[in-house]
């Protein structure tokens, strides 16, 4: 497969993984193809993706059971560039985190202390959300009684949906939407298209 003219006259390309690379656990036709072109060619990659809910580590390895050749390096997901963001601004605060296990160690790698379900959640310094499986009223009630009371509030990303086979499924941005509406307030996001994600890809 040919690299484009367009494509050739950068050094480094950007790819997208959710309806990009891949829609739920299949490659999209001609995905594996055209970054080995892009290899080929001698370009340097990164795949973003908003998606928060997973680790680097576990894109790597859903990336070569695909058929498509990554490094950790490579991959730069939304709970990476909330880590980014946090650690620049908000090293050695307080959090309450809506978001998965990959989150909470992003926001616990930034610097800061997690008081999810303790007498300070409702006085943290900032709220994290993110987009997982196990979203509840719980956390939600959380993270609106410190917004509230003036948390800075920072999402992963406004991504309302992402592609799945039977379907799009709820994004962190539909998650984001309940804690924006709860408290009033809207918040900073990290994700496409803002240009933290991209910053920490470069």
């Amino acid at each position: 497969m040919p690299v484009s003219s367009l494509v050739d006259r950068y050094d480094h390309v950007l790819l997208d993984l959710d309806g990009c690379v891949w829609v739920g656990d299949a490659c999209t036709d001609g995905a594996v193809e055209a970054v080995a072109a892009l290899r080929a060619a001698g370009k340097g990659i990164a795949f973003v993706t908003n998606d928060a809910r997973h680790a680097g580590e576990d894109f790597v390895r859903k990336l070569w059971r695909l058929g498509v050749q990554a490094s950790l390096e490579e991959v730069v997901t939304g709970g990476g560039a909330l880590q980014f963001t946090l650690a620049e601004c908000h090293a050695g605060a307080s959090a309450v985190v809506i978001g998965s296990a990959a989150v909470h160690r992003h926001v616990e790698a930034a610097g800061l202390r997690i008081v999810n379900d303790t007498a300070f959640a409702s006085r943290a310094d900032v709220v994290v959300v993110a987009g997982h499986d196990g979203f509840d009223f719980h956390e939600l009630r959380e993270a609106t009684q410190a917004a509230l009371r003036g948390a800075h509030l920072l999402g992963a990303g406004r991504d309302a949906t992402y592609p799945m086979p039977d379907g799009p499924w709820p994004g962190s941005g539909a998650v984001l939407a309940a804690v924006e509406t709860a408290c009033g307030r809207r918040a900073e996001t990290v994700g496409k298209p803002r240009p933290a994600l991209l910053q920490t890809a470069l």
